[in-house]
């Protein structure tokens, strides 16, 4: 399973952060076919979010058959196999480097600064 967080300062909506986890976690082998996913309001309640919202990622992903909704038991990971593209990891790689540069300068920080905390990540 994983954890879901959702951004309000990302500037995209939060049902396609939804979606956009769901198909990470499923690419990256975090979530796998056949597991169950929490109930549409079991995760507006976990995210504070409107029911509607997390109705309408779920509802997306079994269009594209990325999930699958049985009445009385709830929403699983279908067979779908997600791949994500190298040119979509880039763009989401840069997606958090350019947000988290944004905060790191307005702190007053360098890209050297940056850089030397990085390195020491590993």
């Amino acid at each position: 399973m994983i954890n879901f967080i959702l951004d309000p300062k990302a500037g995209t909506p939060f049902y396609r952060q939804i979606i956009d986890q769901i198909k990470f976690g499923i690419a990256t082998g975090k979530l796998k076919i056949g597991e169950q996913l929490p109930t549409v309001r079991g995760l507006a309640v976990e995210l504070k979010v409107n029911l509607n919202t997390v109705a309408k990622a779920y509802k997306e992903l079994e269009i594209q058959n990325v999930l699958e909704t049985h009445q009385g038991t709830g929403t699983f990971i279908g067979k779908t196999e997600i791949k994500i593209s190298g040119k979509e990891k880039c763009q989401k790689l840069q997606e958090i480097c350019n947000e988290f540069c944004t905060i790191a300068f307005s702190y007053g920080f360098t890209i050297d600064d940056v850089i030397t905390q990085l390195q020491k990540q590993k």
